[in-house]
């Protein structure tokens, strides 16, 4: 009995020690430091939001179709019903929610980049405007992240002013999507959209418009500043028709957050992108940023670069209901000087040297 007593204080006294030494082992491992955890949560903000970019509208159809051969038929079949009776919301007014744009996650969005919002200039809240937003980039990240989130301050910045972000009309034919864009303030680029917020939502609305579209993204690329904006006139003829005034604004370094396959004009990849961008409303772009677990690999997650997006200033636009063609291009060309004196006078304080040009298509 002895001999088995002994034995039993021995197992014990070993199951102690390996759990002691378990403990100690554990505790000489180091925690996730605060910047890891930072780092972590700046990289699932940026994951989150390129899905939903890129996927939430695709697979909600996929799935909703899916849904209507099975025993859950029904609810495709309702929200069908719904999109048909909220066909015309997102011309009119949308359907925004503050508490989406105050989320924390869009904080932790900024700070991967990260992204900065700097004035120029004061904007009236007893006026209307439209923001000219360049460039146009892969995602237009500077854009969404200042004039949709709430992380960069512009209504500290600009108190009275609401802002809001135009995109294709196309995004608001996909279930599911169409309610998230609206949610966090995007509307269609049309006419009606456009002139419903300038002219029937009261004084104090910004509407940022990349001009440069779908074609300018086709020519996005690290170090390359190319604008597409010569014949693009008609954002100028609704600052006129609903006297809003223009404003211009730049986002340095929207271009270095992917990588880009540019095909050369003429060549029979580019004929295609450009067919399918007259087709879709927007152009297939062959780009790459970093992977998800390594900085180093290749993968669909932008690259952290700072960007930091100017505001200048206001470009006073009188109201004419019908301008001519002389009075559009005239401030067109206003319009044009005031974003290259924009560029010009900050390109050296955000990542440009002063021999850097825009170059205006």
């Amino acid at each position: 009995m002895k001999t088995i007593i002994a034995a039993c204080s021995q197992n014990l006294s070993g199951s102690r020690a390996s759990i002691q030494t378990a403990l100690r082992t554990l505790l000489a491992v180091p925690w996730p430091s605060q910047r890891d955890v930072s780092s972590v949560l700046q990289l699932l903000a940026v994951l989150q939001w390129v899905l939903s970019f890129l996927l939430l509208g695709t697979v909600s159809l996929l799935l909703l179709i899916y849904l209507l051969f099975t025993s859950l038929w029904l609810i495709p079949v309702l929200y069908v019903a719904w999109i048909i009776f909220d066909w015309d919301t997102p011309e009119k007014g949308g359907r925004r929610l503050s508490c989406l744009r105050r989320w924390t996650v869009w904080k932790h969005f900024r700070d991967y980049f990260p992204v900065k919002l700097v004035k120029t200039h004061d904007l009236s809240p007893s006026h209307n405007y439209i923001i000219g937003s360049h460039p146009h980039g892969i995602l237009c990240v500077g854009a969404f992240c200042n004039f949709i989130t709430g992380s960069t301050g512009f209504e500290e910045l600009f108190p009275g002013i609401r802002s809001s972000l135009t995109t294709l009309a196309g995004n608001f034919r996909l279930p599911v999507f169409r309610e998230y864009l609206m949610s966090g303030g995007l509307f269609p680029v049309t006419r009606r959209a456009i002139g419903y917020l300038l002219s029937q939502n009261g004084t104090g609305n910004a509407v940022a418009i990349v001009i440069g579209g779908a074609a300018e993204s086709l020519s996005c690329r690290p170090g390359v500043t190319t604008l597409i904006l010569k014949n693009r006139k008609g954002f100028v003829r609704m600052a006129l028709r609903h006297g809003a005034f223009l404003v211009p604004s730049f986002s340095f370094g929207e271009n270095d957050l992917f990588r880009q396959v540019v095909f050369e004009e003429g060549s029979w990849m580019r004929s295609i992108q450009r067919r399918f961008q007259k087709m879709m409303g927007f152009a297939p772009c062959l780009f790459y940023g970093r992977g998800l677990t390594s900085c180093r690999s290749r993968g669909f997650l932008p690259y952290a670069r700072p960007i930091t997006t100017v505001v200048g200033e206001p470009l006073a636009v009188p109201k004419v209901e019908n301008p001519s063609r002389e009075l559009v291009d005239r401030y067109h060309e206003l319009y044009i000087s005031a974003l290259l004196k924009l560029f010009n006078e900050n390109k050296t304080k955000y990542g440009l040297s002063e021999s850097d040009e825009l170059h205006i298509l």
